[in-house]
């Protein structure tokens, strides 16, 4: 089963599919997938979704992004002998074709699952949200994204990460008047300007804020900051973009009404806005879920595409192989242990004892 999914994961690996070009890593998908008579395949620009109709009692989403960011010099793939065991190395190892290895094999493995399973493999994550196939398939076929609870197979090195923070950027800017720095009184600096907001992001402590049992630690950051026209000119405006990540226990009109609080006496322009997705550990699925995988869940730093689904009505979770760490990274890698935990653990979950299948 390691070598199996060592080698799968190359396979897809060495078919590049930077975002913008995952045609024929979704071709090769969508052939595997209709070579399993037990599947139902539906394919949606360059989304594949592949599903089993068993008439289970509930239904759940298992998904993941095909595309990367550019190469750089890291493919094709290779396999490295490293003191914690065999990794597979390349653009996307980590961030996500890890866990598309294991939706590949176990999509076709899994003829009859104790739950009907929807595998969704989705084009466009890693560029802007309005071009998501994720997105895109929820608002073109809505019924096949339907479940009762999803796993989002980001790399999470084998872990489970709950629901994940929400994500708001903004910029402030300030208005002033040019001059001659020479004559600096003749004009007013914007820049100058920029300080008291600067101080509020100097002195900001990271909020732990409790989510159905998870600790999500919130942060408040300057990203960017521009001005100026000449060296010799007083800055007549300055923009300062700040990003504050924020936990699951607010929406995102809550955050931006704490933003304007923090920041009272500036406009601010709101430039992204990603909903925070709360981790929904509480419900009888996800439980099963963390048993049947037999470790503990955590928070999920960051945003993912979990959001999509706790908006549909969906609880969803983060589990999969790869250090989330070594996401985008030049350097990235898969630890073939990653590959082979996951898939044990999702088979585990989706296998029904024989009483269950009666």
């Amino acid at each position: 089963m390691v070598s199996e999914l060592a080698r799968l994961l190359q396979e897809i690996m060495d078919v590049e599919s930077v975002s913008g070009n995952e045609r024929a890593l979704a071709d090769l998908v969508e052939r595997r997938m209709a070579a399993s008579p037990h599947l139902e395949v539906f394919r949606d620009g360059d989304c594949v979704v592949a599903r089993t109709a068993l008439g289970r009692a509930e239904r759940v989403v298992i998904a993941g992004h095909l595309d990367t960011v550019p190469v750089a010099g890291n493919l094709p793939s290779r396999l490295v002998e490293h003191s914690d065991g065999v990794r597979v190395w390349g653009r996307g190892a980590c961030d996500m074709k890890g866990g598309v290895a294991v939706m590949l094999a176990l999509a076709g493995e899994l003829s009859a699952p104790n739950r009907d399973v929807t595998w969704i493999f989705y084009d466009h994550e890693e560029v802007e949200a309005t071009r998501n196939g994720l997105g895109r398939l929820s608002r073109n076929r809505p019924d096949l994204i339907e479940a009762d609870f999803a796993v989002l197979m980001e790399p999470t090195s084998a872990l489970i990460e709950g629901g994940c923070q929400g994500t708001i950027r903004v910029e402030l800017t300030t208005t002033g008047s040019a001059a001659h720095s020479a004559r600096a009184w003749m004009g007013h600096n914007a820049i100058h300007d920029l300080a008291p907001a600067l101080q509020t992001l100097a002195g900001y402590r990271s909020a732990e804020v409790e989510v159905d049992g998870l600790v999500y630690r919130e942060g408040l950051n300057a990203v960017g900051v521009s001005g100026g026209m000449a060296a010799n000119v007083i800055p007549p405006e300055a923009t300062l973009t700040i990003n504050y990540r924020f936990a699951p226990d607010k929406s995102g009109d809550e955050a931006l009404a704490l933003l304007g609080q923090w920041f009272a006496g500036y406009d601010l322009k709101v430039t992204d806005l990603s909903p925070a997705a709360r981790p929904g550990l509480t419900l009888p699925l996800a439980r099963e879920f963390v048993e049947a995988i037999g470790v503990p869940a955590g928070p999920k730093y960051g945003w993912t595409d979990v959001a999509r689904f706790s908006a549909l009505g969906v609880p969803a979770v983060n589990y999969g192989p790869g250090d989330p760490a070594y996401a985008h990274r030049d350097d990235e890698f898969c630890p073939v242990s990653d590959l082979e935990k996951c898939a044990a653990g999702l088979t585990r979950w989706l296998t029904a004892p024989e009483e269950a299948q009666s």
